[in-house]
């Protein structure tokens, strides 16, 4: 399978709980309209829940559906039975247009959920060693990501990836490191996302992606592209801004407007062997912006930059 780019509707504002953007079947007519051909499901309940008629739309538009994300609030092993459940219930959807398009198999893209613990909500993108999670924790951290993973392969045969995120307990590099140790590499995998690596790691310095690209190439089973400011996470860091604040601000800007090569991004993914989907993800609050003209603009720098 050659790289082949989707989008996601975190683009058009349905971001992770925090509202949703303009209805899904335009969202879905813009994405295909400016160029790309897979997509993610969004926020539970933005696209319809009912099999048939996601397969419908997903069909209509010759699309290819790559994965979803949730959010389990991993820290608490109180909360690992609750994020299952509802983990499955999306991994049943997923699988009912698993066979639809390519023949990619979505993935489950789980992550620890951001921005419910003041200090990683506050300090997302200048995240310090002692705000990490202590040795102690991280068996129980892991152990949810572990039972979600085995729960979906069970019932459904997909697979999981985790998603390091900003505002969450797996975001600076040292972070994924230690969750990847924790974790059995043939049972959960990861999903790189560039913007979120750059400004999880504390600094604007875009060789870095290439670095955890090399670092944890044997763990990667997915990836997101996403850039980063640096005008915009600097001020972010210099005026204390909480992560929705940063988004807000546009720290994750369109492709090629900040610190990341996508070019360089790309051979280096080719050369690790990487040959899956790439999912564009410009994430914006609902209402910012210009979805459609953004979602262009970054497909015609990748085609530019990546020959793709």
């Amino acid at each position: 399978m050659a790289i082949r780019f989707a989008n996601a509707p975190c683009s058009w504002g349905t971001i992770e709980g925090w509202g949703q953007g303009i209805g899904y079947t335009q969202m879905l007519d813009e994405l295909v309209e400016t160029g790309y051909t897979g997509t993610e499901l969004g926020d539970f309940g933005y696209m319809p829940t009912e099999p048939e008629k996601l397969r419908q739309e997903i069909i209509a538009r010759k699309l290819t559906m790559l994965g979803a994300y949730e959010g389990v609030y991993l820290r608490d092993p109180q909360a690992h039975a609750e994020g299952e459940a509802r983990v499955l219930r999306t991994a049943r959807l997923l699988k009912s247009v698993a066979d639809v398009g390519d023949g990619w198999q979505p993935l489950l893209v789980l992550a620890d959920e951001h921005s419910r613990d003041p200090l990683r909500f506050q300090n997302a993108g200048q995240v310090e060693p002692e705000m990490s999670l202590p040795e102690s924790e991280w068996k129980t951290f892991a152990g949810g990501a572990e039972r979600i993973a085995k729960a979906v392969r069970d019932e459904t045969g997909l697979r999981l990836v985790f998603h390091h995120h900003c505002a969450g307990y797996v975001e600076a590099p040292w972070e994924i490191e230690a969750f990847l140790e924790h974790t059995d590499e043939n049972l959960v995998g990861l999903v790189f996302d560039t913007g979120h690596y750059l400004y999880g790691s504390g600094t604007t310095e875009g060789e870095l992606v290439l670095d955890g690209l090399e670092a944890f190439k044997s763990r990667i089973w997915y990836v997101h592209y996403k850039d980063c400011s640096p005008t915009v996470a600097s001020q972010a860091r210099e005026q204390g801004w909480n992560y929705k604040e940063a988004i807000a601000k546009g720290v994750f800007c369109e492709l090629g407007q900040g610190s990341i090569d996508f070019g360089r991004v790309t051979r280096k993914l080719r050369q690790i062997g990487y040959d899956g989907w790439i999912t564009v993800e410009q994430d914006v609050l609902p209402g910012m912006g210009q979805p459609r003209e953004s979602a262009r603009r970054n497909r015609e720098y990748l085609r530019r930059v990546a020959g793709l």
